[in-house]
Formats: structure tokens, sequence, C-alpha cells
């Protein structure tokens, strides 16, 4: 498969970046450049390295104790398109996606027809912690995010019930 993102780095496991056993791939270029970010080297839109979706997969294929895989950064929904492909494949996997954005859930639906391929991602993610990273906000004690206005939503539920699912 011939699908490239650019990305910062790979995280093989990881218990803090969602449920379970996961696998981090960090999108490289973000423009929120939220001042307190945990990942700063991933701002720039040229820094990373380039990579096929099949190389990704083929790393997640060798661990079979993953859970899932998750969407950190930089901003994925910068390509969106290629973490859309990247999802959906890892779902044939049984993995399940978690993607973090400095986007709320909102302005991701309401925008969605003017980006190509935020509704894909949006529709392959299962967990999505949304928001910008606050630094005044900060709270070490949080499950899965940095600062207390970004939300741990169940995409699958809030768009079943037509309201925002936080997970506690």
């Amino acid at each position: 498969m011939n699908v490239y993102i650019r990305i910062a780095g790979i995280i093989k496991e990881s218990i803090v970046d969602g449920p379970g056993i996961r696998m981090v791939v960090f999108a490289q270029g973000c423009k929120h450049k939220c001042p307190g970010c945990h990942n700063p080297e991933t701002h720039s839109f040229d820094g990373g390295t380039l990579v096929t979706v099949s190389s990704i997969l083929e790393q997640a294929k060798k661990n079979p104790l993953l859970d899932g895989i998750t969407f950190s950064g930089g901003e994925p929904f910068e390509q969106a398109e290629a973490f859309a492909v990247l999802a959906k494949e890892a779902k044939k996997l049984n993995l399940d996606i978690v993607t973090y954005t400095g986007y709320t859930y909102e302005y991701l639906v309401e925008n969605s027809s003017k980006h190509r391929g935020w509704d894909a991602l949006l529709n392959e993610t299962d967990i999505l912690v949304d928001g910008r990273y606050e630094a005044d906000k900060r709270n070490l004690l949080l499950k899965f995010r940095g600062s207390e206005n970004q939300r741990v939503i169940d995409v699958k539920r809030t768009k079943s019930e037509n309201r925002i699912v936080v997970i506690d």
C-alpha cells in the first residue's frame, strides 16, 4: 500500500495513550502550536519522516499483544486521509483507534466538508481526545489527557446517541 504519512516517530508499546497496550504514531505537523505542548518537535510540517501505511501496519502485526493504535502529534487531522487509511487497515487487524486532536469534536463535525479526510478519520476513530492543550488547565491526574478542557469522547456512542458521550 503506497499511502504515505509524515510522522515524528512511533512508540511500539504504551499504556498511557489510551486503553490497553497501544502503538502510538506521532503525526508530524501541527498548526495549533499550543504553549506548553508536550511534543513541540512535531509542529513543523517539514520535519519527521515520510513512511508508508504498510510499514506501520507491519510493525503493528509484530506485536500480538496490541489492543490498538493511537494517533498523536502533531495533529493527525492535518493528514486525515492517510491516517483514515491506516485506521481502516488497523481495524482489519482487530485494533481500535484513539485519535488525539487540538480541534474539538464539534469543530471537526461542522468543518468536515471543508477538509479532505476529516469525516473518514472521525468515522474510523473509536476514542477521540479533543481540544487544545491549555497549560493553565494542566492536571497530571487526568486519564489520557493533559488539561482539564480536553475530553475523552466515545465517538461511536456520540454518533449513535446524537450527543457528546465523554468517557470518565
